[in-house]
């Protein structure tokens, strides 16, 4: 008996191993399709039985609402007074202010803010006293101090103004 002698038998039988070998990674090739597929329709019926009503709830603005405010404001016994007005998350601020004369000093106040879509208004309340400060709401970007009453300070709003740190892309109102 001749083993592989024939040069015919050999190419027949590498033909044959050649073709086993890439019938295995088809196979292969499928049933790794058929798992993904069967585990996409898993998916499916199991989403069926889930409550999405919780994606289309409204998300409470106020939440994005928050950042660093810069502003240079009137005052009439000095020239101005610097404003920096942190909203921070979970509804806390902190407003730091100082008079721009010789030797003045940073002033804090820290409270709890409420912020309202339809007024487009903040409403700072201050946490040691009974103080409130409203701001409107101009863009994302900038709060224009009010009176207490909600009424515009004075006709000339641009005094009151505060800029939000990442849309002044400076920090050149905070200088004085």
């Amino acid at each position: 008996m001749q083993t592989f002698n024939n040069p015919f038998k050999q190419k027949l039988i590498i033909l044959s191993f050649g073709i086993l070998f890439s019938t295995s990674q088809v196979m292969a090739a499928t049933d790794l399709t058929a798992q993904e597929n069967f585990a996409k329709a898993r998916v499916k019926s199991l989403e069926k039985n889930m409550d999405h009503s919780k994606h289309f709830e409204p998300i409470d603005k106020s939440l994005d609402f928050h950042g660093v405010f810069y502003g240079y404001l009137p005052c009439n016994d000095c020239n101005g007074i610097k404003s920096t007005l942190s909203l921070k998350q979970k509804n806390n601020y902190l407003l730091v202010t100082q008079p721009a004369k010789e030797s003045s000093k940073e002033t804090y106040e820290k409270g709890k803010y409420e912020w309202n879509e339809d007024t487009r208004t903040v409403v700072l309340i201050a946490k040691d006293t009974s103080n409130k400060r409203q701001y409107q709401i101009k863009d994302e970007g900038t709060l224009i101090l009010l009176n207490s009453d909600g009424s515009p300070m004075s006709k000339k709003s641009d005094d009151y103004t505060l800029i939000r740190s990442d849309s002044a892309k400076t920090r050149e109102v905070h200088i004085h």
